[in-house]
């Protein structure tokens, strides 16, 4: 009974581990439905006040939506993100449908690129967290909050994958 459990249990071990690995990174677009990135419409309006309504986790991908060739997206230290300073950013993007990967928890700038945007308030400050356990406990949306793409099939398939692994681990071990 042991050596036909084994494949089961291998089985179980991949499945849960692509599981949790698919389950709980998401795509958030920068300013959330309206998904653009350009100088705010009004005073009234910041990028900022949009990204404390959302919870970014680390794996997420943040989708900057611009148009190419007449703005960017520079990722900046804080000294950067306050002065508008656009000369030795930590990456530069300008390919119009920037996608970066939120990599370690803490604070992270952004500024565009383009003369005089930032100053007119295209920028973005956002706190990055460490998930506990969010595939058990998404974060909560918030009602005009980021636009969240759909999980990909790839990531459903493979949690589903997850689900049986699990299930046919535990059955087989009883």
């Amino acid at each position: 009974m042991a050596s036909s459990s084994l494949p089961i249990t291998i089985f179980l071990c991949i499945s849960f581990f692509f599981y949790l690995s698919s389950v709980d990174a998401n795509e958030v677009t920068v300013g959330g439905h309206s998904g653009d990135w350009k100088i705010p419409p009004s005073s009234s309006y910041s990028f900022n006040e949009w990204a404390q309504k959302a919870r970014f986790k680390v794996g997420d991908f943040l989708v900057f939506r611009y148009e190419a060739g007449k703005d960017s997206v520079l990722q900046v230290t804080r000294e950067a993100y306050e002065k508008c300073n656009t000369t030795s950013p930590k990456a530069s993007y300008t390919d119009g449908n920037t996608k970066v990967k939120l990599e370690k928890a803490g604070p992270v700038y952004f500024i565009s690129g383009t003369e005089g945007h930032c100053q007119k308030g295209q920028k973005l400050r956002l706190v990055v967290i460490t998930p506990r356990s969010s595939a058990f406990s998404p974060a909560p949306s918030p009602s005009d909050g980021p636009a969240v793409a759909p999980t990909s099939g790839a990531a459903k398939l493979s949690g589903v994958f997850g689900v049986v692994g699990l299930v046919l681990g535990f059955w087989a071990f009883f």
